[in-house]
This record gives structure tokens, C-alpha cells and sequence, in this order.
């Protein structure tokens, strides 16, 4: 077994690594590049050797900086996470050149399946079913127009290097085979250095399922069951879950068998995962295979109880896998949150700064037998830099059945605190609840039918919006008896607390009488309801657990003089207690209106600006191209909402922009 492993990633899956090295008593190296100095990823590791400046091109994807990390600290064994160099063929042969272990598959093997090209024509060799499309390079977007038109569209535009939703477009006329061909084009040169591009059939009304592969050098290779990925934007997965709630044990079974033989043909070992697109019928082609750990990997472990990146380690030091096929079983089901540092009602564009707040909801089994599992990289008073991939954490439920994870993750989202940056927290917590989810009705195109107006938070219902209230009023009671108790006051002229209140949630109002009780306080509403609210909640805490009428709410308070801000399920309301006559004339207070910057182009996100199309006086039609912003590795072009005249350009090509800074102005 090896004393030394070196993890050339960072973040999350470096720390996952860490974990199970410690569990097999492996020394540990992290590398960092300038931005990491202080990641958790550093301070878990037995050593840590800086490679090099923030951006992951002069970095944590260069080769020789890698090798010399490895010298200098004797590692005899590489496990490359997902990304950065994970499926580089160069690498794979720099360390076997060097003597060094790569915990990954053979150099052929990522070299045949690291090109999509080569692997879907391997593919169709190894009898595995594949999508129709143009598997020769692409030279230029007139080429691609051509093709495309051919192929039918609609078309997907492809980098042949991609992964992880990088380099990746789907164009539905000329127009867009010829924008997204550039764009793909772009992203795969800065993502992978590699700007090769491909054209297939974009399968409409499409699942995304992928199975899991596991091999030896001895020969042997099994399937571990598959994985739902439907639930994407922009082409990156944002919920998975194992296994798929659409697939029959047949269609399993054909699938695994062909992810086997896909394997088998190019000598595959350690993990791996084949990717499928499957129809409505339950027909299924294949996408590509990822000759790495994939992010989503814990819900397989979850079901499964193999630890993967184990297996990877045992294989890579020579050993036989333990288990044979017929010793899988699928135990449960599990589902996983991809928690993202960007900002859901900015249309889900990166978010930058400090985690001022981050607390996880508490890990392992729960005494209603779900277990809840936090993969990582971040800690509390940590940076979420704009060099790197938005993901904070992977957030895992697992429960017996499907409803019952769907339901653990519901809670375990609600008992998530973070602060200081934008995050996806409520997005979250309103696919858990929507009726199409919890039937298992998915697509690949789900986020973009459920949410074709972008997300702008959940609307509080009337019967969500009642526990709300309660929970307000149980709070806003504890906080003037409290205020009730201070000392100092008159004897015999203690400060009375009335029984009747006014609540006030988002747009909803209730009328209410409160009667305290040891436990718990009684809250009548006007209508005759009358529920009882108990609470651990104290005056300071930002997070608590409610029993409202017997079902436990995990609700974040943040007060705010005399309002204060309740978020649960992805609600963000803002909550009013008044007695009845101040709640009165509440009412005729006037609105303010936010600020009009209707003739203002301003920054969604923070980036840099790669480009600026138009000049001052340029007259502009609705939808176009006014200027780029580069954020997280991912390009997002600007587009004029409407027809007008630019009277000002703010800013240069190359400037930092901060949300909502100024870059064009219209007359």
C-alpha cells in the first residue's frame, strides 16, 4: 500500500480524499495555488507545497509543477480528484515516467475516452448505442452551421475536452450553431487548453443517466447501479440522486452490461462513469464516459456502501476488487444538492466574497434512520474565489425510499446557514418541494420549464405563510417578555404584554390571539385555527427549530428593528408582529420604490469584462450582444433588453467589476 499520497485538485474533493487516506493511515500532500493559502484542504493535509499564482493555468493544471511537489515531498502515489489534470493523458504519463502512482485508469484508457470523438466511435465498435452526430473536428462556425444543419437541428455544440458543463451549447437555428460554436470554443481553450469542437443530435425531452464502473488490472470490471443527473442548468448538474427513479431492472441491467463492455474494450480500471442520455421509452445512447471520480459520487456510496475513492487506491496499488457483480446491492436511496456560490435571483450568475456564516447541518444518521452526508471545502470565514468553480459543498440525504430522502434533504437544506456571498439555498429547498420532483417526472430541461422566468424565491401560501406567522409571533413574544424582565424597573408597575396581535408575512396578514403556556404558547388566529409553537429559540440565535401544530420547522431569523426576516422551504419573507393598532396604521404608510435603472447596463455578477461590442451613440436592437463577462471559467454575453441609443461605456475591456457596477448607459 503507499505511504504518501499527493492530491493534485483542491477544494472539496481534495478534502474527500483526505478522509479516506486517514482511514487507510496514508500520508497526505495538498498543493495550493495563491488564492488557497489558507483552504481547508491545506490545513487537513499531512504537507502542503504551493505551485503558483490564483488562475488554475498557471497552477493547479501545470504538469511540471505538479512533478516537482511531488519530488520535493517523496509522494509515491497521485490521486488526481475530478478536473484540472483528472482525465489529462500527459499527466497520467508524466507520473508513470516518474515512477509515481496515478490513482486513475490506464493512459490509453483516458486518451481513447478523454476525446468524445474517439470514445463515441470506440463505442459504437463495443456495440454500446450512441447518439447521431458529426464525430470529425470542426474548423470554423461556417463549418459548424453547415454541419449542424445537416445533423437537424436541434444540435448539441461540444468541446471534445469538456467536462463538467464547460464548452458546452445547444443551438436551435444557424444563428446560434454559429454564436455557440465561438463561445464553446472559447471556454474549452481557457477551461482545458484544448479548443476542439464537435457536433451531435440534441435528443429532446431527455434523462441524463449515468452508471458507475469499477475495475481491477486483474481483469475484473462490475457496474455499481446508475445515477439520475437530469436536474441541470446550463448543462451542469445541480441535483442527483441513485438510483434513477425512471429505470426498470431490465434497462439497468442493459445498461451496465454496456458500460462494462465499453470498459472491458479499452482495458479499464479504477472508477469510471458512463454517461447516458435516455428517452422517454427507455431508450438510451451513450454520451461519453468520464475516466475519473465524479462529483456526484457519494450517492453511490451512499447506496452501495463502497467507498470509491478506497477502491481507487486499492486498485491503483494492484489489488483485486473485493466484491464481485452479484455482491452489489442497491440499499435505498439517496440524493445529492450541489450548493453553489451563485445567486439564484440574479439568474444564477457566480457570487464572490467571505463566508461570514457557514454552518452545515449536522452529519450521519438521525434518529428517524435518514443519514445526511456534507462533502466540502470551505470553512466559516473563507474566501470563495472567482478562479475557481462556484461549488461550496455537496449536501447528501439517504433514507429507505425516495420520498423519505426527498424529504431528509427538505430539513437538512433548511438547517443550512449561509451568509456573505449568494448561494442557491432556496432554489434548492423549492425543487424538494415541487410536486413534479417528488413524482420523479424529470428531464434534462426540468430547471428551464419549472423556472422559465428565472427563480425569484418561493411564494409563501396561505398555510405556509400561517406557520410563519406563528413562528414570528412565538419570537416576537419571547423577545418582550424578555425585554419585560429587566431590571431596574418600578415596583409594582410591571410591563404588560397583551394577548392580541397583528402578523404580518410577505402579503399575508393574521389576525391572532396568543395564551402562554409552560411548553409552548397557543396561537389563535381570527378564523378559529389555533396551533401550539414551541422553540429552543433565543434572542441572538440565527437559526432554530419550531414545532408549529406538531411539525418541526427549521427556520433562519435575522431581526431587523422592528421587522425580521424568516427564510424556510425557499421563503424569504419579511415578518411583522403589531399590536392591532399600529398594524392599522401600518397600513396607510406609502411603498418606496427601488431606484429606476431601466437605462443602465449593470454588472449581474462579479467578473472581469472581455469585451465590449457596441460604442457610444450605437443604436442597439432588443436581444443584442452588448457586452461579455468572464466569472468562474464561464463566459455570459450581455444582451440589450430592449431597442436604444448607448449614450455612455463606463468601463474597458479588462476591467473588474463588482454587482451592479455601471457598464453601459442609454438615452
Amino acid at each position: 500500500m503507499f505511504k504518501k499520497i499527493l492530491i493534485a485538485n483542491r477544494g472539496e474533493i481534495a478534502c474527500r480524499v483526505i478522509r479516506t487516506a486517514k482511514k487507510l493511515g496514508i500520508k497526505t500532500v495538498a498543493v495550493y495555488s495563491d488564492a488557497d493559502r489558507d483552504a481547508l484542504h491545506v490545513r487537513q493535509a499531512d504537507e502542503a507545497m504551493h505551485i503558483g499564482p490564483a488562475p488554475s493555468s498557471q497552477s493547479y493544471i501545470v504538469i511540471d509543477r505538479i512533478l516537482e511537489a511531488i519530488r520535493k515531498t517523496g509522494a509515491d502515489a497521485v490521486h488526481p480528484g475530478y478536473g484540472f489534470l483528472s482525465e489529462n493523458a500527459a499527466f497520467a504519463e508524466a507520473l508513470e515516467q516518474e515512477g509515481v502512482a496515478f490513482i486513475g485508469p490506464p493512459v490509453k484508457a483516458i486518451e481513447a475516452m478523454g476525446d468524445k470523438i474517439t470514445s463515441k466511435k470506440l463505442a459504437a465498435e463495443a456495440g454500446v448505442s450512441t447518439v447521431p452526430g458529426h464525430m470529425g473536428l470542426i474548423e470554423d462556425a461556417d463549418e459548424a452551421v453547415r454541419i449542424a444543419s445537416q445533423i437537424g437541428y436541434p444540435v448539441m455544440i461540444k468541446a471534445s475536452a469538456g467536462g463538467g458543463g464547460k464548452g458546452m451549447r445547444i443551438a436551435w437555428n444557424d444563428a446560434e450553431a454559429r454564436e455557440g460554436f465561438q463561445s464553446s470554443k472559447n471556454e474549452a481553450k481557457s477551461s482545458f487548453g484544448d479548443d476542439r469542437i464537435f457536433i451531435e443530435k440534441f435528443v429532446t425531452q431527455p434523462r441524463h443517466i449515468e452508471i458507475q464502473v469499477l475495475g481491477d488490472k486483474h481483469g475484473n470490471i462490475l457496474y455499481l447501479g446508475e445515477r439520475e443527473c437530469s436536474i441541470q442548468r446550463r448543462n451542469q448538474k445541480v441535483i442527483e440522486e441513485a438510483p434513477s427513479p425512471f429505470l426498470d431492472e431490465a434497462t439497468r441491467k442493459a445498461m451496465g452490461e454496456q458500460a462494462v463492455a465499453l470498459s472491458r474494450a479499452v482495458g479499464y480500471f479504477s472508477a469510471g462513469t458512463v454517461e447516458f442520455i435516455v428517452d422517454g421509452d427507455r431508450n438510451f445512447y451513450f454520451l461519453e464516459m468520464n475516466t475519473r471520480l465524479q462529483v456526484e459520487h457519494p450517492v453511490t456510496e451512499l447506496i452501495t456502501g463502497i467507498d470509491l475513492v478506497e477502491e481507487m487506491i486499492r486498485v491503483a496499488a494492484g489489488e483485486k476488487l473485493r466484491i464481485a457483480q452479484g455482491d452489489v446491492r442497491l440499499n435505498g436511496w439517496a440524493i445529492e444538492s450541489r450548493l453553489y456560490a451563485e445567486d439564484p435571483y440574479r439568474n444564477f450568475l457566480p457570487s464572490i466574497g467571505r463566508l461570514t456564516r457557514y454552518r452545515p447541518p449536522a452529519e450521519g444518521r438521525s434518529d428517524d434512520d435518514t443519514i445526511i452526508r456534507n462533502d466540502t471545502g470551505v470553512f466559516e470565514g473563507g474566501e470563495i474565489s472567482m478562479h475557481y468553480d462556484p461549488m461550496i459543498a455537496k449536501l447528501c440525504a439517504w433514507a429507505l425510499d425516495r420520498l423519505g430522502a426527498i424529504d431528509a434533504m427538505g430539513r437538512a437544506l433548511d438547517d443550512f446557514e449561509v451568509e456573505g456571498i449568494g448561494h442557491n439555498l432556496p432554489f434548492l429547498s423549492a425543487v424538494m418541494d415541487q410536486q413534479r420532483f417528488r413524482d420523479g417526472r424529470l428531464t434534462t430541461a426540468y430547471i428551464a420549464e419549472e423556472f422559465p422566468d428565472g427563480f425569484s424565491g418561493v411564494t409563501a401560501g396561505e398555510r405556509q405563510a400561517r406557520r410563519l406567522a406563528a413562528v414570528a409571533t412565538f419570537i416576537h413574544l419571547r423577545l418582550a417578555r424578555r425585554a419585560a424582565q429587566i431590571s431596574g424597573v418600578l415596583a409594582n408597575h410591571p410591563r404588560s404584554i397583551g394577548a392580541d396581535w397583528v402578523a404580518t408575512v410577505a402579503d399575508h396578514e393574521f389576525a391572532l390571539a396568543v395564551t402562554e403556556g409552560a411548553a409552548s404558547d397557543t396561537i389563535a388566529f381570527a378564523d378559529g385555527e389555533s396551533v401550539a409553537v414551541s422553540s429552543d429559540w433565543m434572542p441572538g440565535s440565527t437559526h432554530a427549530a419550531f414545532v408549529v401544530d406538531g411539525e418541526v420547522m427549521g427556520v433562519k431569523v435575522t431581526l431587523n428593528g422592528s421587522s425580521m426576516r424568516l427564510r424556510w422551504r425557499g421563503i424569504d419573507a419579511k415578518a411583522y408582529v403589531r399590536s392591532p393598532r399600529v398594524a392599522e396604521l401600518a397600513r396607510l404608510m406609502p411603498v418606496k420604490l427601488p431606484p429606476d435603472t431601466s437605462k443602465m447596463l449593470l454588472c449581474p455578477m462579479p467578473g472581469v469584462v472581455t469585451s465590449i461590442a457596441v460604442q457610444e451613440g450605437d443604436e442597439v436592437q432588443e436581444g443584442q450582444a452588448l457586452a461579455t463577462v468572464e466569472a468562474m471559467k464561464m463566459e455570459n454575453v450581455l444582451r440589450a433588453e430592449k431597442a436604444g441609443k448607448v449614450s455612455r461605456v463606463a468601463v474597458e475591456p479588462g476591467a473588474s467589476l463588482a454587482v451592479d457596477e455601471l457598464i453601459l448607459e442609454f438615452e
